[in-house]
């Protein structure tokens, strides 16, 4: 959040080429982002120098140059749709940090770089200390700016969909390595993984050397103990001596471990069991949940035969790929890269264009079909393994061909739409919306908000507002695989307020201007001006008022009615006080005896003098009294004391308010006892 001026950029464009380096440190680029939860609070110490890339953002057409500089990055999933609140603490709260929400779901990381459809929302303000996304934010992504502007340093909370991957930019601007803390809290969507950690597939290699787990979630790199004492195998035909975490080079997370045996397994059913090691704990995922002690999967050491097919994963909404699994290992160099190996048939024309592996050390349990196209209707489909380009179909790790022919199924679902329709009933006190969606392609879940100030799950609900204006409602749906988000703004424009300006004070030889300022799309204007006069003009013609006498004042109300095209009605009164006099004059004498008579000096009648300053001498040249404000009024005592009887010299000035005429007077008082 900092101030980018044009002639500023071109330095730092230059800076940027000749003086910025690569981000090497985990964390500093999108594919090695640190991952994160809501449960705790994350704390960055220190922020490597380095970067940067370009960014676009949305709405900042400015001329200033946006970037991940010093940048560090998170990565979350959405386990709740709703709402996501942030902040972003810096050590020192003098230094300028910024950030850009990506919605990563299906995508490599560093396409945040090149797709800006990418983008949910960020905060780019000029100005310093905490930032994030709350309530009181606004509702675009601010841009850079001078930090005498003053902009928001908050975006408002963005929406999150459950399901959805997200990547978070923290950039830091200021060029010192002080870090920060980043808390999640205050939306009402979740990113905490209700999952508890546990085995989820196993297999052991062809021989039985070594032991392959696969976890049912990302497990933290650092809880793993490299002996693997987390484990445990019966019947114990070996002894587990080491153990291996896939990814953890350049990751922070992984959620495959390969454990090496002491010897070569015996074809059997075998054992692994989770249970404390060295370290103190099990295996812990990103939110430090620890996998129970105890729990445990099997895995076989078969004789050497072919690997079948086993399954396919369950597809999500409109899918362009398909995960097949395998009992067994299968070589990596076996799969033909074109796909050629497998063939689809279905529903709707689609055909493979490419397939890889899962690959650990050169073999994978699951294999990846790519399809020419996502697949965005109901259907089914089937894939059938075949003789590839290559020669063969797919080897396993023991050098067994699977057969050709085998096949598995699935089935798809529609993609859905949120957008909506809606129709306005409005009214003078209260309007009311009735809203509708289609239901098309069997949505059978709705969820709306309404500005914030309700919500409903019903498909065509109705709401009411008492407070009119803009209003922005959202809708997601889903049909329990695909989901849609839409968003409208909504602007009841029937507000009517009554508004007018008048004079506060009114001297005996002004006319009163009435000016209208009311709010709505008004067709009728009353006026009451309490002198016996009323008019039905927007802009009436002045008024007089009678003379006030005996040196006294009077109050008028002065009433608005306005009516809007919907007739209906709102009302104003305001007082306007009509004076004696607007004769700015000082007496020559008072008396301050207390008896409510002539007990004060002060200028007279200041009613139109502005810039005002008053003074008082006593005979020495000291001050005894001095304001601004002509109500305020001398009572004849210096530094508490009741001054004699006596000459006191004044000085008046003021600008009169309606010429701008400067005033200078001076003069004496008798101060009588």
């Amino acid at each position: 959040m900092h101030m980018r001026l044009i002639g500023l950029v071109v330095v730092l464009l230059i800076c940027n080429t000749l003086c910025a380096q690569d981000c090497t440190t985990l964390g500093q680029t999108p594919s090695t982002a640190f991952p994160v939860c809501g449960a705790d609070t994350f704390s960055q110490q220190t922020v490597p120098i380095c970067g940067y890339h370009n960014l676009y953002v949305p709405g900042c057409d400015d001329g200033a140059a946006y970037g991940d500089k010093n940048p560090f990055w998170y990565r979350f999933t959405c386990y709740k749709t709703g709402t996501l609140g942030f902040l972003i603490t810096p050590n020192d709260l003098g230094d300028d940090y910024d950030w850009m929400l990506f919605d990563i779901t299906g995508r490599e990381a560093d396409e945040v770089f090149t797709n800006t459809s990418l983008i949910v929302t960020g905060n780019w303000a000029g100005t310093f200390g905490v930032t994030g996304a709350s309530n009181s934010g606004v509702p675009y992504i601010q841009c850079s700016s001078d930090p005498a502007n003053n902009k928001n340093s908050f975006s408002t909370m963005p929406a999150i969909q459950e399901g959805h991957t997200y990547l978070l930019l923290i950039s830091h601007f200021t060029d010192s390595q002080s870090g920060y803390k980043l808390s999640f809290g205050g939306g009402t969507g979740s990113i905490t993984d209700p999952l508890e950690p546990d085995l989820a597939g196993s297999w052991a290699s062809c021989g039985g050397v070594t032991v392959t787990l696969i976890m049912n979630k990302k497990i933290k790199c650092s809880s793993l103990s490299a002996d693997g004492s987390e484990f445990r195998l019966s019947p114990a035909r070996a002894r587990i001596v080491s153990a291996t975490a896939v990814g953890c080079s350049n990751s922070f997370d992984m959620d495959t471990v390969v454990l090496t045996m002491s010897n070569a397994l015996p074809p059997n059913t075998y054992r692994i069991t989770v249970q404390t090691g060295t370290d103190g704990n099990t295996l812990l995922d990103n939110c430090d949940q620890m996998m129970t002690a105890g729990n445990h999967i099997n895995f076989v050491v078969d004789p050497v035969q072919p690997t079948p097919l086993d399954s396919i994963r369950p597809v999500g909404c409109a899918p362009n790929k398909v995960e097949l699994v395998f009992r067994r290992p299968i070589n990596c160099n076996s799969i033909a890269a074109d796909g050629s190996d497998f063939t689809i048939s279905g529903s709707t024309p689609v055909k493979v264009t490419g397939a890889a592996g899962k690959c650990v050390g050169g073999v994978a349990t699951s294999i990846f079909v790519q399809l020419s196209a996502p697949i965005q209707s109901a259907g089914n489909y089937r894939i059938t393994l075949k003789t590839g380009t290559d020669g063969n179909t797919i080897i396993d790790d023991c050098g067994q061909q699977t057969l050709p022919g085998a096949y598995e199924t699935f089935s798809t679902a529609d993609t859905v739409n949120a957008d909506f329709t809606y129709k306005l009933y409005l009214a003078c006190k209260i309007d009311s919306v009735k809203f509708s969606h289609d239901g098309d392609n069997d949505v059978n879940r709705w969820k709306w908000n309404f500005d914030g100030d309700g919500k409903s799950n019903d498909q065509n609900p109705s709401f009411t507002w008492s407070v009119f204006g803009p209003k922005q409602v959202q809708l997601i749906v889903s049909n329990d695989v695909c989901a849609d988000t839409s968003t409208a703004t909504i602007l009841l424009d029937n507000t009517l307020e009554a508004h007018f300006g008048l004079p506060a004070v009114l001297c005996p030889e002004d006319k009163a201007v009435f000016t209208d300022s009311s709010i709505g799309k008004i067709i009728g204007w009353n006026w009451n001006f309490g002198n016996g006069n009323t008019s039905l003009l927007q802009n009436p013609l002045p008024e007089t008022y009678p003379q006030v006498t005996g040196g006294r004042e009077r109050i008028y109300p002065v009433r608005l009615i306005v009516e809007n095209d919907l007739h209906c009605f709102d009302t104003t009164v305001k007082q306007m006080k009509v004076v004696y006099s607007c004769y700015i004059t000082v007496p020559n004498g008072f008396t301050p005896n207390g008896d409510g008579h002539n007990d004060f000096l002060y200028p007279l009648n200041a009613w139109k003098a502005s810039n005002l300053e008053f003074i008082i001498y006593n005979r020495y040249g000291q001050i005894v009294f001095r304001t601004n404000n002509w109500t305020n009024k001398w009572d004849g005592r210096f530094n508490g004391q009741q001054q004699p009887t006596g000459v006191f010299v004044w000085l008046l000035r003021y600008t009169l308010i309606d010429t701008g005429e400067k005033v200078f007077k001076r003069g004496t008082t008798v101060l009588i006892r």
